[in-house]
């Protein structure tokens, strides 16, 4: 998975907050003399990326990228736009993660956790926030049995597999 940044600092935000490893950054690429960015990538021929690779949990890798492209559009999207996306991470302890990220300048929790009544998914508590430069998060706490579970003998991955916040970035 990738995501964009306003720029590689946001590393920080995972590092800190979401106990995220970065395991390397790639330098400024791109293709000065010709158009491979735009025919591989769909950007503007002149844009140039640097990446950091992340590890998020025991299996979660993800890259962020910074773009210097002159088209950019330094627009966040909502979630309801064409295109929205929000990064979905499963933590032991919602509450620890809530009261991790309300402290934070740069985060907004939108509202309380929520807890499904019924349906497929009864008992996962979840809550969303936004990052200042406008990713959407959602964490969330799952049973050790959803209904859907009844359905089918497909599973989900996790939450045997989520992690925890270290205590050391308490």
């Amino acid at each position: 998975m990738g995501l964009t940044v306003p720029d590689l600092d946001a590393v920080a935000f995972f590092v800190d907050v979401l106990d995220c490893e970065e395991l390397y950054r790639k330098d400024p690429f791109g293709d000065s003399d010709g158009d491979s960015m735009e025919r591989c990538l769909d950007v503007h021929p002149d844009t140039t990326a640097s990446l950091a690779m992340l590890r998020c949990g025991p299996t979660t890798n993800f890259e962020l990228f910074e773009w210097d492209a002159p088209d950019k559009d330094e627009t966040p999207t909502k979630n309801s736009d064409l295109g929205g996306m929000h990064l979905r991470l499963h933590v032991e302890e919602i509450d620890t993660a809530v009261d991790r990220l309300a402290g934070r300048d740069d985060a907004t929790v939108l509202d309380a956790p929520q807890t499904n009544d019924d349906g497929p998914t009864e008992s996962l508590t979840y809550v969303f926030c936004r990052v200042e430069w406008g990713l959407y998060l959602e964490l969330l706490e799952a049973p050790d049995r959803m209904p859907y579970a009844d359905e089918t003998d497909d599973r989900l991955y996790g939450p045997a597999s989520s992690w925890s916040f270290r205590p050391e970035h308490d």
